[in-house]
């Protein structure tokens, strides 16, 4: 078995998340690299996924990214993520199978929707006589409230839409402002074919470890819960040599790499670049594979009291190389047209000439965000 150095590791997981290299050309190529994109509206910097194509592209035009989610539909949001709409048969037999059994909520889910079949025939008849809808514009007609004790109890019109949504009857399809608007599936999306399980397992952990680039195993083995044969597909990819067993100097455990990604190492000269990370960026969404290749610790701090904050609400992170370098508070005034950096938190160690470099990309997404001054902490 092989055994990398902690540098070339990272350099494999950051290479293959398009953080170093030539940046890719289109926000469609970068989509269909990482598999799928995290949404979440917080915009205390900018949207969650704005800003992770935006460490991988550079300036680009939000509205292109509207375009593909909304007219050409090149991509589709389903639940939390963005999907590349060419990897849809992937993703359906998922939405087929939900809600899952095997689990307490999927238990209840099921039934409440038994509960409330007329309620579910009511949106789904509203949707395809009327056309596109917000949650507003449909009536509560649920004849028992969802109730599990929760922050959703009562909100039955947004519950019956995500069930609707993770079953794959509706989609996205369009957003005014944050909110979501709804149509059924058939007029926003393709009629896929059916693929068997095995090769549905095999291309999602293919895709997903080709993104990553290197993973504990048992990260693989514990990816696609809601595909069958998903133990058949890793030992597939073992057979073939995709999925390769390396070890990491000092870390303990079997890792898995790509075997395009180990090509791409060996053969490929490394061309690092600086980075500014959004907390839900693919590269550090996996905090504990974070902390094992970068001896970094990140935890999102927007929902804890102010004054247990260390490091701000939405604390961006600074990749410059192959090292993660620091964390920094930033907020953009939109009013004044300013980006506030109101600290610079860097990890012990950090190279030299690594703040001229953060610098440099802070008022860089500043002048994409629109702000036209960027203020700098003068210490700290």
């Amino acid at each position: 078995m092989r055994t990398l150095s902690r540098t070339d590791a990272r350099r494999l997981a950051i290479r293959s998340q398009l953080l170093a290299g030539p940046r890719p050309a289109t926000i469609l190529e970068v989509v269909e690299r990482l598999g799928r994109m995290q949404v979440d509206p917080t915009s205390i910097v900018a949207r969650a996924e704005r800003l992770t194509l935006w460490s991988r592209l550079g300036a680009y035009d939000v509205d292109e990214l509207r375009r593909l989610l909304e007219e050409s539909r090149e991509l589709f949001e389903y639940r939390a993520f963005i999907y590349p709409t060419a990897d849809l048969a992937l993703h359906r037999p998922a939405m087929r199978r939900y809600p899952d059994l095997r689990y307490g909520r999927g238990r209840y889910v099921t039934q409440w929707l038994a509960d409330n079949a007329g309620f579910q025939a009511y949106v789904l008849g509203e949707l395809r006589s009327r056309g596109a809808l917000a949650s507003s514009q449909l009536d509560d007609r649920a004849e028992v409230p969802w109730q599990t004790g929760g922050w959703n109890d009562g909100k039955n019109v947004g519950r019956m839409l995500e069930f609707l949504w993770a079953g794959g009857e509706i989609a996205i399809s369009r957003r005014e402002g944050n909110e979501r608007v709804w149509d059924v599936f058939e007029r926003l999306l393709p009629d896929v074919e059916e693929l068997p399980d095995e090769v549905v397992a095999l291309e999602r952990l293919d895709r997903t470890l080709r993104a990553k680039g290197i993973v504990r195993a048992p990260f693989l083995r514990n990816l696609a819960i809601d595909v069958p044969a998903e133990e058949l597909a890793l030992e597939s990819l073992l057979a073939d040599s995709v999925a390769v067993p390396v070890g990491i100097d000092g870390l303990a455990g079997e890792w898995l790499a790509h075997a395009d990604a180990l090509t791409e190492l060996d053969d490929a000269p490394w061309k690092p670049r600086t980075a500014l990370l959004g907390p839900f960026d693919p590269l550090i969404a996996d905090r504990e594979r974070a902390e094992a290749l970068f001896d970094f610790t990140y935890a999102f701090e927007l929902y804890k009291p102010a004054a247990k904050r260390e490091y701000g609400p939405y604390a961006l992170v600074a990749l410059h190389g192959d090292q993660l370098v620091g964390r920094i508070d930033a907020q953009i005034d939109r009013r004044a047209g300013r980006l506030e950096v109101r600290a610079w938190f860097p990890e012990p160690g950090a190279p030299r000439g690594t703040l001229a470099s953060v610098e440099r990309e802070l008022r860089a997404l500043g002048e994409w965000l629109g702000a036209a001054d960027v203020t700098l902490p003068t210490s700290g």
